[in-house]
């Protein structure tokens, strides 16, 4: 794999506390990310400030703001993130399939409006911070992760979604059961340099990108990092290695 095709796999999530910390990471490491994802922490904060920055910059970026409210809300919210120039985004595959296709319809609309290409559009299945004894004890659900996750999948592909938000723990039966083209982005992911943080079901960038993952996000190993290029040079490389 060389580096431009890691790059375009590689997500780097902006959860920071200051805009300034946030723009100075876009200008850092846009040569080494191929998409910078916006959540909620910095949304909440600054909003279209930082969405701007990053177009400004050429940089494709990921409205994580997880959608998921009644489909008329979510079809016209799906229309502004689009409207507003991002390259793909996500809602709750739990909101269910006629909100889903709402978020489809009213991206659409808008890419079709401003002459964008077609956004992708993925369904959050199970967060990588939920293990099973809390999705079987606290959320009362019989089924295993895995089985919830892939039901998640499926409706989210039936909803006309690209594909889905899902730790590298479920990537092969996603694949499996929905098929290449049905892309995964997959969160919890730690070089085996890095601490797990909160998160449970979590995997290293080559395991996840051998196993199917079509984006990976990068988190605290790189933003919490005293060097952040050392850091995702020592990524890049392990990845090219295969560890």
């Amino acid at each position: 794999m060389n580096n431009n095709e890691i790059k375009d796999k590689l997500v780097l999530a902006l959860d920071v506390e200051d805009i300034n910390e946030a723009k100075k990471l876009v200008d850092d490491l846009s040569s080494y990310i191929g998409t910078f994802k916006v959540g909620l922490q910095l949304f909440c904060g600054y909003g279209l400030e930082i969405i701007n920055y990053i177009k400004q910059k050429n940089s494709n970026f990921f409205l994580d703001v997880k959608l998921h409210d009644i489909p008329n809300t979510v079809e016209h919210a799906s229309y502004n993130v689009i409207k507003n120039g991002a390259n793909f985004f996500n809602v709750h595959a739990t909101g269910g399939i006629e909100m889903m296709k709402a978020a489809r319809k009213g991206a659409d609309e808008a890419a079709e409006k401003y002459n964008r290409k077609k956004p992708l559009i993925l369904a959050v299945t199970v967060l990588t911070s939920i293990s099973q004894e809390v999705l079987s004890n606290e959320l009362s659900n019989n089924k295993t992760v895995e089985e919830f996750v892939i039901q998640l999948a499926k409706n989210a592909k039936i909803a006309g979604l690209n594909g889905v938000v899902a730790s590298a723990k479920e990537l092969k039966a996603i694949k499996r059961e929905l098929g290449s083209d049905f892309k995964v982005l997959t969160p919890g992911i730690r070089p085996k340099w890095s601490l797990k943080d909160d998160q449970q079901r979590i995997a290293t960038p080559n395991s996840a990108i051998q196993d199917g993952a079509d984006f990976i996000v990068l988190g605290r190993a790189i933003t919490k990092a005293p060097d952040r290029i050392e850091a995702i040079e020592k990524i890049y490389e392990e990845i090219k290695e295969g560890k």
